[in-house]
């Protein structure tokens, strides 16, 4: 497995990224652990959780998925040879949320402390808080990289004009660069991360992660109509997409998936593959034989006339 630096970080990642937002919803602990040793003895080395996976959960209050992860951790005794990328900011209740230095400082112990180690490779500012200063936020990551606790920080979530604030303050005032950004990026939503964030990306170079590679799984195919949204727990996630252009998508990735052989979720994360500012989509398996698609869509290369075919099929409305 080829593995490649996340932006200008020096962290050496897949490029599959796992997304533990199932871990503790609609996976139980055992199969979270059976699937994490999948990933990694399919030769990919990168997990993405955050504080509040999963609090949306009937019963939970967040932080199932990073106390899932730090058990997995623990008994395998592999922390050396994964890449475990987490997130603050969300609302953990009781005004816990934001980016401020005080809740970063108190927020980076609990995570810590549920994931059983005693650093976090990427730590990412899962949503923007506008009240807070960006060189606040900055200032408490390089805290927590002085002390050890995080090599690398990303952003999620941001608009262009904050991400450019932040960027303007690591070279004015040196403090940390975000080395990531991750975006809701795949072929049902490409314009809000194409119309500024990518070109801010490519020429900062700073590494892509992709959340909700898949639309909600509406790019495996499995929704086709408003009947198919009862298959799973998060099926309602693709109904938005039951329009024109989401059957325009879902055709073409029927053509391109019967000229590879392959199958539409394998295309869908094969053309992220193909943009050349994503580093790593990220992508959640269920089961093994979803896990098999991941595996199979990262070594799947598309030519050029597919991804051309696939991003006209896909193309935003003006």
């Amino acid at each position: 497995m080829a593995f490649v630096e996340l932006g200008r970080s020096g962290l050496q990642v897949s490029r599959l990224c796992f997304g533990g937002n199932v871990f503790g919803w609609t996976i139980d602990e055992a199969t979270s652990h059976f699937l994490l040793d999948g990933f990694v003895d399919a030769g990919f080395n990168f997990i993405d959780t955050a504080d509040a996976y999963s609090k949306w959960h009937e019963g939970n209050k967040g932080g199932e998925s990073e106390t899932i992860i730090g058990r997995w951790l623990k008994s395998r005794g592999n922390r050396d040879k994964v890449v475990i990328a987490t997130k603050v900011g969300s609302d953990m209740g009781g005004g816990e949320k934001g980016l401020s230095k005080a809740y970063i400082h108190r927020a980076v112990e609990r995570s810590l402390q549920r994931l059983q180690t005693d650093y976090i490779d990427l730590y990412q500012s899962h949503w923007d808080d506008l009240e807070t200063p960006v060189e606040e936020t900055l200032s408490a990551y390089a805290d927590l990289i002085k002390a050890g606790k995080v090599r690398v920080i990303g952003a999620s979530n941001f608009s262009p004009a904050r991400l450019n604030a932040a960027l303007k303050a690591h070279e004015r005032d040196g403090l940390p660069r975000y080395e990531c950004l991750q975006p809701e990026y795949n072929l049902c939503e490409r314009a809000g991360f194409e119309a500024e964030l990518a070109g801010i990306c490519r020429q900062q170079k700073i590494g892509v992660i992709t959340y909700f590679s898949l639309a909600g799984g509406f790019l495996t195919g499995k929704y086709r109509t408003k009947a198919d949204l009862a298959k799973s727990a998060r099926g309602s996630d693709a109904e938005k997409y039951l329009d024109a252009r989401g059957q325009r998508i879902l055709a073409a990735l029927d053509e391109v998936a019967a000229q590879y052989k392959a199958t539409p979720a394998r295309v869908a994360i094969a053309w992220l593959l193909a943009q050349p500012v994503v580093t790593a989509p990220i992508a959640s398996a269920t089961s093994s034989a979803q896990l098999a698609e991941l595996s199979a869509a990262a070594s799947l290369q598309l030519g050029a006339e597919a991804v051309a075919r696939l991003s006209a099929a896909s193309a935003p409305a003006i």
